[in-house]
């Protein structure tokens, strides 16, 4: 499939998706929407595909949502909710892919932009990069998750101090307070993505699937029912024909052979 406002390309298992409006600084448009969501459809679809780095180059990561596109929408409340809950749909979707997302930043990471990459599992900044949620600005909230996602993230008091006063943080700041994994020079941060990606697709599988839905799940329960799920995940997982292999391979003293079954 081709697509107008991205780039999406495979190497070594890994799905290298680009955003690609470099004019409006990768503002999430209606059309790059539709089309990121296409193309998460397709690497879904894709077994040779086993992490994703979802990256908008060297300039910016995303502005955010395209405001020149939305500056003209008129909506009722009841129009602008169910809108809304859309959004969100199209944010979880990314957020629960079954396949690890690393988000490779440079540049502003704002609004939308933000919210997006705190949907992805990992986050690789360049030194050039810039994150903040803004909206309060122009007169409304971070409406993708941005006011429940970042306090999950960094915690309520310092996410209810970025929210509050709008302000943007450096890649450094983001590093200290547990937004980024990782900040490295503008030149090296995708080559850093991609190291870390292809770590991830030597490991097996169905555990590094069920990680995530584990974490992922885990965070909305109480403790109790989190480890509850984890024990019924890890029931599963060592009933599986890659558990026996990883086993024996560990006797045998050889590298196993990972079937993803």
């Amino acid at each position: 499939m081709s697509y107008e406002t991205l780039i999406f390309e495979k190497k070594e298992g890994v799905g290298i998706v680009t955003l690609n409006r470099p004019k409006r600084l990768n503002a999430l448009s209606f059309q790059l929407k539709d089309e990121l969501s296409a193309v998460f459809d397709e690497i879904g679809q894709d077994d040779e595909i086993k992490v994703v780095i979802l990256t908008g180059g060297d300039k910016a990561f995303s502005a955010g949502a395209d405001i020149k596109e939305r500056s003209t929408m008129e909506r009722t409340q009841t129009e602008a909710y169910f809108d809304q809950l859309k959004s969100h749909e199209f944010y979880k979707k990314l957020e629960n892919f079954e396949k690890p997302i690393i988000a490779a930043i440079s540049g502003v990471a704002v609004g939308g932009g933000c919210e997006l990459s705190l949907v992805c599992d990992l986050r690789i900044a360049s030194e050039t990069a810039q994150f903040g949620l803004p909206e309060v600005k122009i007169g409304v909230i971070p409406g993708a998750g941005g006011t429940q996602r970042l306090p999950r993230l960094i915690g309520i008091t310092r996410a209810k101090e970025l929210l509050y006063t709008g302000e943007f943080i450096d890649a450094d700041e983001a590093y200290r307070i547990g937004l980024v994994n990782k900040v490295v020079p503008l030149d090296q941060f995708m080559k850093e993505a991609m190291s870390l990606a292809l770590k991830l697709v030597q490991k097996p599988p169905l555990p590094v699937k069920y990680l995530k839905r584990a974490v992922n799940v885990g965070m909305q329960l109480d403790l109790s029912s989190a480890l509850d799920y984890e024990a019924q995940v890890f029931a599963m997982l060592a009933c599986s024909e890659d558990r026996k292999e990883g086993f024996m391979a560990f006797v045998e003293k050889r590298k196993p052979v990972f079937k993803g079954r």
